[in-house]
């Protein structure tokens, strides 16, 4: 009995935490400003078509593909830049330091599927304290329960990994 009350408090405070990393994700995009720029980071096939709607409705607004899935033609923006060294959450967050800090950016758009938003934004912001991070993320609409479950409870453990301090892996 003494073990399953650790264990018990234990997968408790997981659960709980779980839900209120899932509540504290952005759900709505927020205002983009004619002026700002657009940084969307690749791995979810979702993100680039969910940015390029993003600048029909923001012509202005200058683009950034960030990762490895980053390629292909992209003529709606004014200016595209397409980074496709990173291939890590932490080595997206470099790139867009690298660039933000080229640039001379005080606030850009992140572009991220919603359950990859709260550790997306926590590494970008860890690289870029005093820049205005302004989140938009991309809904998981059109996929199972299931694997919308199993996507959230890996994106909350990378999370919980990443507060720990361990940025790659």
């Amino acid at each position: 009995m003494k073990f399953l009350t650790p264990s018990l408090l234990l997968f408790s405070c997981f659960v709980l935490g779980g839900m209120m990393f899932k509540t504290m994700a952005p759900s709505r995009c927020a205002t983009i400003l004619p002026n700002d720029s657009i940084f969307v980071l690749t791995g979810d096939i979702r993100r680039i078509p969910f940015a390029m709607r993003q600048l029909r409705q923001h012509p202005n607004t200058d683009l950034y593909i960030i990762g490895a899935g980053a390629k292909g033609s992209y003529e709606l923006a004014q200016k595209v830049t397409i980074e496709s060294k990173s291939k890590s959450t932490y080595q997206n967050a470099l790139a867009i330091k690298e660039i933000a800090k080229k640039e001379g950016l005080d606030r850009i758009v992140i572009i991220t599927t919603e359950d990859h938003m709260n550790r997306a934004q926590y590494l970008i912001t860890q690289e870029l304290p005093e820049t205005e991070i302004v989140t938009c993320p991309v809904p998981l609409t059109g996929m199972p329960a299931a694997k919308r479950l199993e996507r959230w409870t890996i994106e909350y453990i990378k999370y919980i990994v990443t507060m720990l301090g361990i940025k790659e892996g």
